[in-house]
């Protein structure tokens, strides 16, 4: 069977794992440069694969046009249908513009039902590891589990597109424009970003003592605080207000922008979360803390070091991981990443920088 030209890539949500797809298309494009790649995913993502070559992006509107078994069925068409040759595209190209296989990265009710849509077509489906991650949870086993950036690759094996994600490469830094530029200045100081807030605060590092790493780390450099969200800001706006050399970025700029911002860090500390797969995307050095949630389950940024992963005492908390997302732990492990003391966090920043 002849290799496809054309491959519909569809990972719908969330941020985080929208973002651990950037490095395996990346790897994927430069080994595969004539193959092209139509990413179905929501709109809102679409500037995190603005640099790759030969990727276009879809936007399913899963809350509008897109909604439910006859949206899925109209989202169909217009993927059979794709509105990405002009009237003057020639039959060759218009042959090499239909999609002839699916990389579904998702795999959920959603992604099954459009299946059946696309009936004689390759469709392969990433293999999340459910089982094996259930008995992560449940205590049954505690080993490092396949990576999800693995998982992703595995897809491409197998329709055909032998991946390598050992020695990737990463764009340059963005040229920040006026407006950001503003917000944050210009010096030769290091450049730390901290984004404190998770989907879940068993994931999250207490904010008493995340203002204490602040504190500590704005003396000799910058902080560039990162969230979303009126409350979360009102948060990182007192931080701000409180110490020299902290900018809170959120709710300032696009996606856009965020992004050309972190391509200029030195550094992001994070939690478990999409922050920490944004800054690992686009090459840069992460530091992640980790609650009631394990690197064992696979969800480590891309390509950093085991020891960047700062972990919750499991003495002291020996169900650990209690779930792969973060929602469901027992009493008593709401702050579990409390047992991960301030200055252990700064000496690990300061000793990358």
């Amino acid at each position: 069977m002849p290799k496809p030209k054309h491959i519909l890539v569809i990972r719908l949500s969330a941020m985080g794992d929208v973002a651990m797809i950037v490095p395996v298309l990346r790897v994927f494009t430069t080994e595969y440069p004539e193959v092209k790649l139509t990413v179905l995913t929501r709109e809102f993502f679409t500037p995190f694969f603005r640099d790759l070559v030969n990727v276009t992006v879809y936007p399913a509107d899963l809350k509008g046009k897109h909604k439910g078994v006859l949206g899925l069925y109209k989202l169909s068409k217009e993927l059979k249908n794709p509105p990405f040759a002009s009237v003057t595209s020639s039959a060759v190209e218009k042959s090499l513009l239909k999609i002839n296989a699916i990389a579904d990265l998702h795999n959920v009710l959603r992604t099954n039902i459009l299946k059946y849509f696309f009936l004689g077509k390759p469709y392969v489906q990433i293999d999340k590891g459910r089982a094996e991650k259930k008995a992560l949870v449940s205590g049954q086993t505690f080993q490092q589990l396949k990576t999800t950036h693995e998982r992703y690759a595995d897809v491409f094996r197998k329709l055909g597109f032998p991946l390598d994600l050992s020695n990737p490469s990463f764009q340059k830094r963005v040229e920040l424009n006026s407006k950001t530029v503003s917000l944050i200045g210009t010096d030769s100081k290091k450049w730390i970003g901290i984004a404190p807030f998770a989907a879940h605060e068993s994931k999250m590092y207490p904010l008493e003592l995340m203002e204490k790493v602040i504190e500590e780390l704005s003396k000799t450099h910058k902080v560039l605080l990162f969230g979303g969200g009126k409350k979360e800001i009102e948060i990182l706006d007192n931080f701000q207000n409180k110490y020299e050399n902290v900018f809170n970025l959120a709710g300032k700029l696009s996606l856009d922008e965020e992004l050309d911002v972190i391509s200029n860090l030195d550094v992001m500390l994070s939690m478990d979360s999409g922050n920490a797969h944004m800054a690992a995307m686009l090459g840069i050095k992460v530091v992640t803390i980790w609650g009631v949630t394990h690197p064992y389950s696979g969800f480590t940024p891309f390509n950093q070091p085991e020891d960047f992963t700062l972990l919750s005492d499991r003495e002291q908390f020996p169900l650990i991981p209690t779930s792969i997302y973060g929602n469901k732990y027992p009493k008593g492990y709401g702050e579990a990443s409390r047992s991960i003391v301030p200055d252990k966090i700064i000496k690990k920043v300061e000793s990358i920088l």
